[in-house]
Parts: C-alpha cells; structure tokens; sequence
C-alpha cells in the first residue's frame, strides 16, 4: 500500500488537470443541452449520444471542405436541431414512447454520420493544416474559449426561458395538463425543446472534435450518461453551497460547472493508476452516487424530523411526557 502511494505523482495530476477542466467545459455545454430535456421538459431524450457524434462529424468535415471554424460550427448546431426535432415529431406524432423515440433517431444517426464522415469509421483534422477555434495544443486559450461560450449560452438560454416561448416550455414539462388546459401547444413545445436541446448538444459535440484533434463515429457513446452526470452533480454542488438562494441562472451555471466536476473526477481516477478498462464502471459509480445523493439527503432530513417529533420533552404539571 505504502509503495501504492508513493508511485503517484501529485506534479502529474496537477499537469493534467488543464486539459481535463478544458474538456469539462464542452462537456458542461453539452450539459446544458440535456438540462433543457431532463429537467425543464422532465425527458430522457437518448438522441444526445447521436447528435454529440452529428456535432463533431458535421463541424471536421465543413473544416476540412475549407470553411470557417465557427460557420462549420453553426451547420452542426442546425444538423442537432433537425435530430432533435426528428425525436419530437416521432413521440408527438407517432406517439412513440420518449426513450424509444430518442433510441430510434440515435441509432438513425449511426448511419447518418457514418455517411457525413464518407463512409469512414473516423476523420482527423490537424491543427497545423486547418484554423481551430479550439485546440488542445493551447489549453489555456481552449478553456478561455470555452468559459465564453458557457457564459453567453447561459446568458441566451436565462433570457429565452425568461421569454413567454420559453416559460410555456417550462410550463410543459412541469404539468403538461395544466399546460394545454391554458391553450398551450405541448406537443410543439415538446418538438422545440428537443430540437433546442440537440442543438447545443451538437454544438459541444463540435468543439471536443476541435479540442481532439478527430471525429469518431463512437465518440457520443455515453454522452447521455456524462450529461446527467454533470446536471446532478451540478445540481448537488449548488444546493449545497446556495442553497434556497440558488435562482435559474445559478441552476443553469452549476449545471455547467457539474461538467468540469465530472470529468476533474475522471482525471483524478486515472492519475490513481485504477484500470482504465474499468472507467465505464467508475463513471457508472460516480453517476449513480450523485443520483441517489438528492433522494438520501431528503431522506435524512425526513427521517431526523420524524425522530424530533416522536422525541419531543413536553412538561405538563412538573412531569415530563415523551411524544411517541
């Protein structure tokens, strides 16, 4: 154990952990997109671990036809917003169930960036050879970057639910009934949060290819699972620190900052030398972990208020009386 401990490197982890901040940022961005379906649409869309793919396939291989970075960036937000709105229109108008909804675009989507990316499995993209808004060659600029950018989604996305589009949004997926009672259309709403969502989905999805140097056909496995991760541990952290004083643009900067956690976390498993062929286990772990962290602190508190009530010391007449 002692020699265990004296072969890790503190120097290691600390060199690290810039490019794992930088990449936690995009994945904090593609957070932010699963936040507008899980938690304001209460929808577990599965078409992110495509649309991530769809973002980063349509943004190299535009870089590499010659276009700008962020024109190339903007057609991959637009691909992620028609995948989205593919999701919406098969649960909505085919009354598809929501997960398999998502599940059926998703695997659409294989074939669809397979296509994209002409055939191949992959396509790299040099930063020598071709002009990258971001790049894992300059850390420090990629997570100025990408700090920008969560700054001014956050900002976009506060301003829009804040809209009478965005609070009907909202609206829906706090109670869908009560919604369309009020002359809401909740099957658009539905439609429109998707393929928002998507959108910035993909949109981080073309910033990590940037940052990677590549496009791969299974580089949005999981996403969903990172997604969420991101939001509970977002979520967690912020109600910890703020508390009830947490408002929605707090909520929606956790969130973001939930990604960096993640994927700081990741850094800090692989620097402890663990296997890395068990980091799908250890992601699952620390999902799993932050889930329950919500529910078991409300069951503690449930369960001490419970015990104060049934311990309660009354004094009557110089007697003490025990509540049960």
């Amino acid at each position: 154990m002692a020699a265990y401990f004296s072969s890790l490197d503190l120097a290691a982890l600390v060199s690290r952990l810039p490019a794992g901040i930088a990449q936690g940022v995009i994945w904090g961005i593609m957070a932010l997109g699963v936040y507008m379906t899980f938690r304001l649409l209460n929808f577990a869309d599965m078409t992110v671990d495509g649309t991530f793919t769809t973002g980063g396939a349509v943004t190299v291989m535009l870089i590499l036809a010659g276009w700008n970075p962020w024109a190339a960036m903007g057609i991959a937000i637009i691909a992620g917003i028609l995948a989205g709105t593919a999701t919406g229109l098969l649960h909505t108008l085919l009354g598809i169930p929501s997960i398999l909804a998502g599940i059926l675009t998703q695997f659409a989507l294989y074939s669809i960036n397979l296509a994209v990316m002409g055939m191949m499995a992959n396509k790299a993209i040099s930063v020598d050879k071709y002009q990258l808004a971001i790049t894992s060659r300059n850390v420090n600029l990629a997570i100025i970057t990408g700090v920008v950018l969560v700054a001014a989604l956050i900002a976009l996305l506060y301003w829009y639910f804040g809209t009478e589009q965005g609070s009907a949004i909202r609206a829906t997926g706090c109670n869908p009934e009560m919604s369309k009672a009020q002359g809401i259309n909740i099957n658009f709403m539905k439609v429109l949060a998707l393929a928002l969502s998507n959108g910035v989905v993909a949109l981080a999805g073309g910033l990590m290819a940037q940052f990677q140097g590549f496009s791969d056909i299974n580089m949005g496995r999981g996403s969903i699972v990172i997604g969420l991760a991101a939001v509970i541990i977002g979520e967690v952290v912020g109600e910890l620190l703020l508390g009830k004083k947490m408002n929605f643009a707090g909520r929606l900067s956790f969130v973001a900052i939930g990604g960096v956690l993640y994927y700081i976390i990741i850094v800090i498993v692989l620097w402890l030398k663990l296997n890395s062929n068990m980091l799908k286990l250890f992601q699952a772990i620390t999902v799993a972990i932050f889930l329950a962290a919500p529910y078991l602190q409300g069951q503690a508190k449930s369960s001490f208020r419970r015990a104060g009530k049934n311990t309660t010391v009354q004094s009557e007449g110089g007697k003490e009386v025990r509540n049960a």
